[in-house]
This record gives structure tokens, sequence and C-alpha cells, in this order.
């Protein structure tokens, strides 16, 4: 089995998909690996190190014209796709629910594509899991980044000069990304809330010394499927934003991380909500490149409005490179051994984890749910 690991060209990408360590144990189970001059610099992994751990440092075009499989971050360009073996495979994290003519058009030149996003949630999957890898170290960044921006600081103190009182800070959502979030804001002295619509995960949230807010909407939530978040009604989130609304003015930082893939993030906090926040008060929206959980949040960019703070974060793994590369790698070789069958390498289709994430084969899209997308976009207006 021939690997690629291209270097990759997203603007602002510090990732890369596969470090040293893991090239050396691909090639002890019989794989070639070949890897782009440069591609792992911004990670701190030079070509001299992947050349120690077994694998050829070539050009791009090289790299790529032999590979069965190809390791990306954030996958290959339309563009790119001739120079690729016919019967390759593509690993990474594709958007297919968000560039479903992309995959149509990667799909019709022969090529497989798994998108890791789609990795079910299931627990046999947890070492191949990008998703929560990724999220894991949002859910930290938002807390750093919350505490530059906050005129205060977080933790009590008792000094010569007075009080200084903890900051009280707010997490909506306790996924991997929420919880990581309360436990690094809990680490720097402030006092935690957190709030997420599933209330079976209260004992998670306490159990890193937060405190759990129950909202009483007076609905029954829609539970979704494979682990992932479901979106809900208007009704629904219209009640949840009233609920918050008036807890959120007493508070001094608000990290929120709701989204759903393939959707638009939900609006968590409107202008209703926002207009109520005192001055002061910082927002980390980790779910600015969905759109984004709140009506002043620009993806990319700081705004300050009112004296809130908003802080639209894009790619926030991606600004710590090394560790980041170091865990999606990780989970990239856990997965390329599950793909290692009789010493070869096949994709299992009826394997649930490869199903559940493969999203083109055979020269065609196998995904139903890229399929829809397809559809509805192909369908009259």
């Amino acid at each position: 089995m021939k690997v690629a690991v291209p270097r990759e060209t997203r603007t602002g990408e510090r990732r890369v998909a596969l470090v040293p360590k893991d090239v050396a144990a691909l090639c002890k189970k019989g794989a070639e690996v070949a890897v782009e001059a440069g591609a792992g610099e911004s990670a701190l992994c030079e070509d001299s190190s992947y050349a120690g751990s077994g694998a050829s440092v070539s050009t791009r075009r090289q790299a790529l014209a032999d590979a069965d499989l190809v390791l990306t971050v954030n996958g290959i360009s339309v563009e790119e796709a001739p120079n690729l073996n016919t019967s390759a495979t593509v690993v990474g994290f594709l958007g297919p629910m968000d560039n479903p003519s992309q995959m149509q058009a990667l799909a019709v030149e022969g090529l497989s594509l798994l998108a890791v996003e789609l990795i079910p949630r299931i627990t046999r999957a947890q070492a191949m899991d990008t998703l929560s890898s990724m999220a894991m170290i949002a859910g930290y960044k938002a807390v750093i980044l919350a505490a530059q921006h906050a005129p205060s600081l977080f933790p009590l103190m008792m000094t010569a000069a007075g009080t200084l009182t903890p900051a009280r800070v707010f997490v909506i959502g306790a996924g991997v990304a929420g919880l990581q979030a309360i436990a690094t804001a809990r680490r720097l002295g402030a006092l935690v809330e957190g709030y997420d619509i599933r209330p079976e995960v209260k004992e998670q949230v306490e159990s890193l010394g937060a405190s759990f807010v129950e909202l009483d909407i007076g609905m029954e939530r829609v539970t979704g499927t494979g682990g992932y978040a479901a979106e809900q009604s208007k009704e629904y989130y219209r009640r949840q934003q009233e609920a918050l609304g008036e807890h959120l003015s007493r508070v001094d930082v608000i990290i929120t991380t709701a989204a759903v893939p393939g959707r638009r993030a939900p609006m968590l906090l409107p202008t209703e909500i926002t207009d109520r926040l005192r001055p002061g008060t910082v927002v980390v929206d980790l779910a600015a490149e969905r759109g984004g959980n709140c009506s002043l949040t620009v993806p990319g960019e700081v705004v300050v409005t009112n004296g809130v703070t908003v802080d639209g974060p894009v790619n926030l793994p991606s600004s710590v490179p090394a560790h980041a590369s170091q865990m999606y790698s990780k989970n990239m070789l856990n997965l390329v051994s599950l793909l290692l069958k009789d010493g070869g390498f096949q994709l299992d289709t009826e394997d649930e984890i490869v199903r559940g994430a493969l999203v083109a084969h055979g020269g065609r899209i196998v995904h139903p749910a890229v399929k829809d997308a397809i559809a509805k976009r192909a369908a009259p207006a």
C-alpha cells in the first residue's frame, strides 16, 4: 500500500495529516509513505524527521501520482484530481454536506472519498474520532481567547490592594468542546456554569466543578443519531433564547459550541439577548464557521458592539499545530489500520465505520445524506 501525505493548501492551515512517529508505525505495517516536502513544517515536523521514520520526501506530484491512499486534513481540490491514481482513496475533513457538488466532481474522477467528520461516534471508532480530537483543542483555545479579551482576571485573588472577584463563565453546549472549555475555565479559577439541551450531560458538567443550568423550555427535544447533535425546531430555539436571556445578562464570558453537521449553526444569542449583555462581556463563538451562534459574530474577526466583545475564530485547532497534528495523525493511523486487511488496503463497505464515512466509491456518490444534498441542490426552486 502506498500512502501520500501532501502539504495542506487551505489558507492558514498549519496542521499535517501524519507525523513522523506514525509514519514509522505505518511503515512497520508494510506501507510505503511519501510525504510532500515541507508538509509538516508548520507543525514542527521536519523533512529529515520523516525521512528518518522511513518515508520518502518528494514533490507533491510525485507523492500523489502512485498513492493508493491520500491522507489529508482538508482534502484535495477538483483541479488536482487528475494528478491522482484513479483508484486512490482520499481521507480528510472533506465537508461533504457543505460541498456536495465538489464531492460529485471528485467521484466522477474515480476517487474514493472518506470524510472523517462522518465517522460514526460509536465505541469502536473512538480512536479514530477526529471531530472529538479537534473539538478538545478548540474548547481549550476558546477559553484562552476569552481570557485575553476579558477586561478582568478569571480567578479569585485576595491581595493587599483588595479582593478581585472571580469571573463568571457560561458555556453553552456540553459536547467535547464545551466540556474542555469548562475544564479549562475552572483551571483558570473562574466560576463556571454549563448548559446543554441534553439533561443527561449534567453529571459530566458537575464532575468538572461547574454548575449545570437547567432551563424549563416546556418542549421535548429532538435527539440525534450516531452521536451527533440534531437540529431543533424554531419554536424550541425561541423558547431557549428567552430562558437564556435573563441569565446571560449577569455573566462575564459566554462560550458557545452548538453546531449541527451539514447545517447552519443554531442562533442562540440573537440581538434580543446581546442587547442585554453588560459592557465588558466577552463572547467566543466556536460555531462561527457554520454561521455562528451569536448574531454579532463575524467569522474570523473580533468585533466590539456596545462594549460587548465577540470573537468568531475559524479553524482553531490549526492555531495549535503541533498537538493538533499529533492527535489527528494518531486518528489517521488507527483508521488506516482498520483499512488494512490481509496485508493490503481494502475498503470494506460492510464495516459500519467505513460505510458511515464513505462518501464516494466506484465513480459515484454512495453516502445517502450526500446524495440527498446533491438532489436538493439540483431541484428547481
